[in-house]
């Protein structure tokens, strides 16, 4: 079984973060997520058994742009 990775894209300007998933050289965009608590419900919803015990895992989620968990640009 190949495990997703999953890339939480930089804030927009408006607010909020792309979410994406990787496997098998595809990419899936799940949503956008506002909050810890909205990226929890997204990877959860894609399958990722157990999102808030990975959020801060490398091996697991790519914060790109900007520090994890934070969600507005600037």
């Amino acid at each position: 079984m190949v495990t997703p990775r999953w890339t939480i894209q930089p804030p927009t300007p408006s607010g909020g973060r792309l979410v994406t998933m990787h496997v098998n050289g595809c990419e899936r965009r799940l949503g956008t997520a506002h909050s810890d608590h909205d990226l929890v419900v997204l990877l959860s919803a894609a399958g990722l058994a157990d999102p808030e015990r990975v959020l801060d895992d490398p091996s697991v989620i790519e914060w790109q742009g900007a520090r994890a968990h934070v969600y507005q640009a600037g």
